[in-house]
């Protein structure tokens, strides 16, 4: 019997050893697990789900050797009525490529209907959101713009020179994504024009846009798009673009529909020469359809040695 007791308590005994040992080692475990964590850093990714929010940028580039293909279209005002087939009748047509020199650094370009009107940019991802070791709380983007109007002078008397068709915007995109389906961007914003309407007119109009992307499902988000100019600023007989849409993924496809009281399609016509207004029903509906296609062979996977 003594001996049996005896074994009980030995049992008992390596059983505390052993359960003391199994809580150091998931100690050990997690301060190691946090310690990796301090040492390794996590970046944001899919802030936004494509470069193009409704009409202007996001923080997003295209990735390396990567070519979106993007084709926008713009319908007459909704306030047409039904003889327009509430603005179906007419439509005006963004056509772009845009492509990634690296994951970081994306160049594009663009011929819209409306004016005839060609447009070229630059676009790199300065800093990038990001936690544990490196820790930044945003993406930051820089963009520059130029843009071309070859629409011919409705006046045939006046010459107009090379340099009087071209425009120029700069854009820094700072942009948080604070969960899963959040996510919210400001971008300060200055457009140059070469030549203005009035002598009295601004040469350079500054604005700031703020966009932002709600999901609702794994597919589908809402997003909204504001770009607010100082009325001092503003050409006659403009107002501030306000936008909103959907977006909706269907594998290598992206589809944006949107309603917006801008027309045009570059950051000079959204920006500073909108003139429809929500309230009278200058309303254009639109969508942006994205596809994707990887430049030269994929990298082959090293085997296992």
């Amino acid at each position: 019997m003594l001996q049996k007791i005896s074994l009980i308590i030995i049992a008992a005994l390596l059983s505390v050893a052993a359960f003391s040992q199994e809580e150091d080692l998931f100690k050990m475990l997690e301060e190691d697990s946090k310690k990796d964590d301090k040492n390794s850093t996590d970046y944001a990714t899919a802030t936004f789900k494509t470069t193009r929010l409704i009409n202007g940028h996001t923080i997003e580039t295209t990735g390396k050797r990567v070519l979106d293909f993007k084709i926008s279209h713009r319908f007459g005002t909704v306030n047409g009525g039904l003889n327009e087939f509430f603005g179906l009748d007419n439509a005006t047509m963004r056509m772009g490529f845009d492509y990634g020199i690296t994951d970081r650094f994306t160049i594009g370009i663009g011929r819209s209907t409306f004016q005839k009107q060609v447009d070229g940019f630059l676009k790199y991802k300065v800093l990038r959101q990001s936690s544990g070791k490196i820790v930044m709380p945003v993406t930051v983007t820089a963009v520059a713009t130029t843009m071309i109007k070859t629409q011919k002078d409705p006046n045939e008397t006046v010459k107009r020179n090379f340099s009087d068709r071209l425009y120029y915007a700069y854009q820094v995109i700072i942009a948080r994504k604070f969960s899963e389906g959040t996510s919210i961007h400001l971008a300060p914003t200055v457009v140059h024009h070469n030549l203005v309407p009035g002598a009295s007119d601004n040469n350079d109009i500054y604005a700031l846009g703020i966009g932002g992307r709600q999901k609702i499902s794994k597919r589908v988000s809402i997003n909204g798009e504001y770009y607010f100019v100082n009325p001092e600023q503003r050409l006659p007989n403009t107002t501030n673009s306000l936008s909103l849409g959907v977006d909706i993924e269907t594998g290598g496809h992206v589809f944006q529909l949107h309603l917006t009281n801008s027309r045009g399609m570059t950051e000079r016509t959204f920006i500073t020469e909108t003139d429809g207004k929500w309230e009278n029903g200058d309303i254009y509906f639109g969508f942006n359809i994205s596809r994707v296609f990887l430049i030269g062979k994929k990298k082959k996977l090293k085997e296992p040695v």
